[in-house]
């Protein structure tokens, strides 16, 4: 009695399949496109170009006007040490009228860091000896010791824009110690400066 129960069941199911289906598929034609359409660039769809890095070769300062200076670096001495770390990247600044392949600004200022140090502070005795088991070695243990203390530091930031748009190009900055005599601190910002720009152009 089962197998025939099965056999009905799935004769019914085949009849089921080959039953046509009352659904129909129908869509609504699309709108026509606007007449602008046929004109209109739309840029977001395709990726930005890549820039072409190699055709910057001339800068100046961003409208004219050289690094504020501070009690740390003049501006003068910060503006030497931006067009000396320029220079070593093949970008020479202008001279004449003519309009610059790269607008550069610069800024330094002063910044709070925390930092944090570590001591290992030992007690207890080593060393070989015997007792009344025989030989044997001392123990020494330590304690490390954890100090947060606040520091001053330098930040140096560059910012580098295109000549022709005024499109931002660059920026980094780089931080150094300001400590230190007046010799000290011109080899800092040059070190800096060499750190910020260490990366350009990218690759």
């Amino acid at each position: 009695m089962k197998p025939r129960a099965g056999l009905l069941v799935m004769s019914l199911g085949l009849a089921a399949c080959q039953s046509p289906n009352p659904y129909v598929a129908s869509s609504n034609p699309l709108p026509p496109a606007p007449p602008q359409a046929a004109s209109t660039f739309d840029r977001s769809a395709y990726p930005a170009p890549q820039r072409d890095y190699g055709r910057y070769r001339s800068w100046a300062w961003r409208d004219g006007r050289l690094p504020n200076g501070s009690a740390w670096a003049d501006s003068a001495q910060v503006a030497e040490a931006v067009s000396n770390a320029l220079d070593q990247r093949g970008l020479r600044p202008l001279h004449d009228n003519r309009p610059a392949d790269l607008w550069v600004s610069a800024d330094l200022h002063l910044e709070k860091r925390l930092r944090q140090v570590q001591d290992d502070y030992g007690y207890g005795y080593g060393g070989y000896g015997y007792n009344r088991y025989g030989p044997g070695y001392g123990m020494y243990n330590s304690v490390p010791v954890v100090r947060t203390y606040e520091v001053d530091v330098l930040v140096v930031r560059v910012n580098l824009f295109d000549g022709g748009n005024g499109q931002p190009v660059w920026s980094a900055s780089a931080e150094t110690s300001s400590q230190g005599s007046l010799s000290e601190r011109s080899d800092a910002l040059r070190e800096a400066l060499e750190r910020a720009l260490a990366a350009y152009p990218p690759s």
